[in-house]
């Protein structure tokens, strides 16, 4: 019951603005501003490995969290069991302050982009109960994040991120666009892909408690598949490396996840493994925030065609306003009766009109006003927020008028034209 009136809480408080990013990650949003979407509308782009590397770490970070509530079910604390950790997290901070017991009362603790108490839906929450997890939604991230690996760091990435808490229709006007893996990253972005998510986040396979090296496997697919090297097959042969600015890169990984670390260099690196992607993830959760997701929001909350669906429809447009001007003309210089017969131009012109403007607003009024928006090239899905129904109402009804003058001037005109045989 307190979760069905939270979602109603947080549908009520959007009935008057636009979803933020984080409420879009942490699957509170509906079509066709839902997480679904957006990994549509970044895989049109091919920058999707980024939200995969996003969407990976949040499951590094879960898997880390049950390892150590884990270590609490035993009996035993986190001092007395990774005193590795402890000391690191002690001396440098850790997200999973909170959890591990260096921040009980949680006061004071810099927070990240969002907790997992957050980021979860109470489904997720109720698998990861039984997958044996023990998963505690008031466990929030504490402590601050640091550098992976001991590796630095500018300030530019500091240790804790604004929540998306500003207004959507603020960023769509003032979003950044100079310094994210989308401008940076150098790759082509496509009008039509179908490759799927292959790489969503993996289960926590919950047999036997999670153990160390459960944690550097972890930590080890997610180096090989987004941050080493695209020539580097040997371990990933799908390697999708990800953008990351020369601060944030890690260049190589000195852990073994079939062997358990024995020297003073190996448990210090060790000790390192649950806080190692935080920063990278924090940066491109900026990213997604500042560059893709204001574009997200004007592609689907303003309008409802991808771009291949608003290509076809400026071509056929263009096809079917020189059909009708060419008919248009003949009815003039053959100088044909009755005149009336010029008045069935408006049909040529109405299809014209109405798929040149929908390729220019990215807006099909008729899909709108049977509550459609496409998700790939002419397959659609149920509009369902309410904020963005009301939005994509009032454009369609805007598309409608301008629509319907620019017809009624064209026929018009050619119907007063006075007839003259060539």
């Amino acid at each position: 019951m307190d979760e069905e009136k939270r979602q109603d809480d947080w549908a009520n408080s959007r009935k008057n603005r636009l979803p933020s990013f984080t409420e879009v990650l942490s699957r509170r949003t509906r079509p066709p501003v839902d997480l679904f979407m957006f990994y549509l509308f970044l895989q049109r782009e091919g920058a999707e490995d980024i939200l995969d590397f996003w969407l990976d770490v949040q499951q590094h970070e879960n898997l880390c969290r049950a390892y150590f509530k884990d270590v609490r079910k035993s009996g035993r604390t986190i001092k007395e069991d990774w005193p590795q950790y402890w000391d690191y997290a002690r001396r440098r901070g850790s997200i999973y302050g909170t959890v591990v017991g260096l921040n009980p009362d949680g006061g004071g603790t810099k927070r990240s982009t969002a907790s997992t108490g957050e980021m979860l839906t109470e489904q997720d929450k109720r698998n990861l109960a039984a997958a044996g997890s023990g998963f505690d939604e008031k466990a929030g991230y504490g402590g601050r994040s640091t550098s992976p690996l001991n590796r630095p760091h500018t300030a530019g990435h500091s240790d804790h991120t604004r929540v998306a808490s500003a207004s959507p229709v603020d960023a769509l006007d003032n979003a950044p666009r100079s310094s994210t893996p989308f401008s940076l990253s150098g790759r082509t972005p496509t009008l039509f892909n179908l490759r799927r998510a292959s790489r969503a986040p993996t289960v926590i396979p919950r047999s036997a408690a999670i153990s160390r090296l459960d944690l550097i496997a972890s930590a080890e697919r997610i180096f090989y598949r987004y941050l080493s090297p695209a020539g580097n097959t040997v371990n990933s042969p799908e390697n999708h490396e990800i953008y990351l600015p020369p601060a944030l890169r890690i260049h190589s990984f000195p852990l073994n996840s079939t062997q358990d670390p024995k020297s003073p260099t190996e448990l210090a690196l060790m000790a390192q493994i649950p806080d190692i992607f935080h920063a990278q993830k924090e940066y491109c959760f900026r990213a997604m925030e500042q560059d893709a997701f204001p574009r997200f929001l004007r592609s689907k909350a303003f309008g409802n065609l991808t771009p291949i669906s608003a290509l076809v429809r400026l071509v056929l447009g263009l096809i079917t306003l020189w059909i009708g001007l060419a008919v248009a003309f003949s009815l003039v210089f053959l100088d044909v009766h009755p005149k009336s017969k010029r008045f069935f131009l408006f049909i040529p012109f109405s299809l014209a009109i109405l798929f040149l403007v929908s390729h220019q607003y990215e807006l099909d009024p008729i899909l709108v006003f049977f509550g459609q928006s496409e998700t790939t090239p002419f397959r659609t899905l149920s509009i369902r927020e309410p904020y963005v129904k009301k939005l994509l109402m009032g454009r369609a009804i805007w598309v409608s008028v301008l629509v319907t003058v620019f017809v009624t001037a064209l026929t018009m005109l050619f119907w007063a034209v006075p007839g003259h045989r060539l």
